[in-house]
């Protein structure tokens, strides 16, 4: 049963939680919808249809800036217990600085759990419909890369003619065990190129030693073929790296598709496990926000513990992309590039949750 206090705290909690989210939310939506209005200005499109984008937009970024909404949560939560002088009162009955502290680390576990199983899912499904709706409207919709169950596979049109591609394997900027079937403007069939190993690092493909069947009649060519396509290697791998755009069941699929292609993972499991660590992650945000404003003067202004969470903010974000780049990379192994920022930003807790408790 949650005690008195402990209820006050949760209630202000999640009231400035949800006030604070709200602001933002707006002001995604206030920037998305200019960017949303640039985009369509020369198409035909009902004029309510970019603000449709921009809400399909926001919730995934909303989710992106969820730790910097509860950093300043706790925040404005203790700013305004200290200006009140309920801290005092509260101490006076017999609390300590970290039993207040656990109650909001505890907290904002509850609600990186919630985030992770319920808001990303959804924002993921909604930012991949928004992403399937500007594909529509762009000029790239005829030009499009999937991964299935049996490979790469592609489609294109350049110099009036279609290409439907199925590659086997992607690696080091070649395509391995690849069918490209070439049909013209009317889709009749031209011609099947087969090869075992085809060069995409530019958009002129190297074929090696191609197989080629016209009019039923297939002939072996030793050497290489050049062909011209709107991919190469850094294209296609750009498509792929657009994994917000998908939920957690499907990421584990597409992981196992990529591992059958021969194509890196890496991003993935990255992603997933920074996924599974977000409340975690939650968690030290607000003890480290917590430990600021007690060690912070508390006549100072709010504008300078505004300052100082985004300074910390701002730090933590690239110590976090920092090691994911190195570990996307393969230069430190994946769970390192991962757990190590977070123990060293545990550490960091610890060291103050020390010297919070001696006041």
């Amino acid at each position: 049963m949650l005690k008195t206090y402990q209820k006050y705290i949760i209630k202000n909690f999640i009231s400035k939680f949800f006030l604070i989210t709200l602001i933002f939310f707006s002001l995604t939506i206030i920037l998305g919808s200019l960017e949303e209005v640039s985009f369509v200005k020369k198409l035909d499109v009902n004029f309510l249809y970019p603000y449709y984008l921009t809400l399909l937009n926001a919730p995934i970024t909303l989710f992106e800036i969820f730790p910097f909404i509860l950093l300043l949560t706790t925040q404005f939560l203790f700013y305004e217990m200290y200006k009140k002088d309920e801290l005092n009162m509260l101490k006076l009955s017999g609390l300590t600085n970290i039993s207040l502290i656990k109650i909001v680390f505890l907290l904002s576990i509850l609600i990186g759990i919630f985030n992770v199983i319920f808001f990303y899912n959804i924002a993921s499904n909604l930012k991949f419909h928004y992403s399937n709706l500007k594909n529509n409207l762009s000029n790239d919709n005829k030009y499009l890369a999937m991964v299935t169950k049996s490979g790469l596979w592609i489609k294109d049109e350049i110099d009036g003619k279609k290409l439907i591609i199925k590659s086997r394997f992607i690696n080091n900027n070649n395509l391995s065990k690849t069918i490209i079937n070439e049909f013209d403007e009317n889709f009749e069939l031209i011609r099947v190129i087969q090869s075992d190993k085809i060069n995409i690092k530019s958009n002129n493909w190297i074929i090696h030693n191609p197989v080629i069947t016209k009019d039923n009649l297939s002939s072996s060519h030793y050497g290489t073929i050049i062909m011209s396509t709107n991919f190469n290697y850094e294209k296609i791998t750009k498509i792929f790296s657009n994994i917000s755009t998908l939920d957690i069941r499907k990421l584990f699929n597409l992981k196992s598709d990529y591992e059958k292609l021969g194509y890196s993972s890496n991003e993935i499991l990255i992603h997933l496990l920074e996924l599974s660590t977000i409340p975690v992650l939650y968690g030290i945000l607000v003890t480290l926000a917590s430990i600021l404003m007690f060690n912070l003067r508390r006549n100072n202004s709010i504008i300078i513990h505004i300052t100082v969470g985004f300074v910390v903010s701002v730090l933590i974000y690239y110590l976090m992309f920092f090691f994911s780049s190195l570990g996307n990379t393969g230069k430190i192994p994946i769970n390192v590039s991962i757990l190590f920022p977070i123990i060293i930003l545990s550490t960091i807790c610890s060291i103050g949750l020390i010297q919070v408790n001696e006041k």
